[in-house]
């Protein structure tokens, strides 16, 4: 079965021409939406995806009517073919994952995004390690000032208990023991 999906972006905008083109195209039946393709949670498009069956083809006006960018897309195309269901553009022919030639040509998308990932991956791994080798810290400020490390320190050198000592900070005990990691800690400094 062809079903067809028509987005519009706001309410002001028609979806008269998307659902002529497909209708004129054989879909049976067309999920309609007004609402920004940026919005990853669209009822209709969940919906149509819960509802396409093996066998279904599901097309559109133009690519940018199902998703905005081409990892969306990718991730739309991946959810079609796991429910053996296919995927067609009037306006982009080459964009038909029911041919060898379309199947092709999302297979390079697909090849292509994920280098992107890989290549931003990269660089910002690149870009951590240098900022750390500048001594930029990354995550959440410590809770606790070196001052009050080296407190703890000294309290649980003089047989408080590291629940104790993280009461007399008004920290969570895993706060100090995250802390202290990296020192050697006593036996006394468990709590038991």
């Amino acid at each position: 079965m062809l079903i067809g999906y028509a987005r519009v972006s706001t309410d002001d905008q028609n979806l008269s021409l998307q659902k002529e083109a497909l209708h004129a195209a054989g879909c049976a039946r067309t999920f309609e939406e007004k609402i920004s393709g940026a919005k990853r949670n669209r009822p209709e498009l969940i919906r149509m995806l819960d509802q396409v069956r093996p066998g279904d083809v599901v097309v559109v006006s133009r690519l940018d009517r199902l998703a905005r960018s081409t990892r969306d897309l990718l991730e739309i195309a991946e959810q079609l073919k796991t429910a053996e269901a296919g995927l067609r553009s009037l306006h982009e022919p080459w964009a038909d994952t029911t041919s060898p030639a379309g199947r092709m040509v999302l297979t390079v998308f697909a090849g292509i995004a994920e280098f992107e990932r890989e290549l931003i991956h990269e660089r910002t791994s690149v870009g951590r390690t240098a900022a750390k080798s500048r001594g930029v810290r990354f995550g959440r400020p410590s809770k606790l000032t070196s001052e009050q490390v080296a407190l703890a320190r000294r309290l649980i050198g003089e047989g408080t208990s590291v629940p104790e000592a993280s009461k007399i900070l008004n920290v969570h005990r895993t706060t100090l023991y995250r802390a202290l990691e990296g020192s050697v800690l006593g036996s006394n400094e468990t709590g038991n």
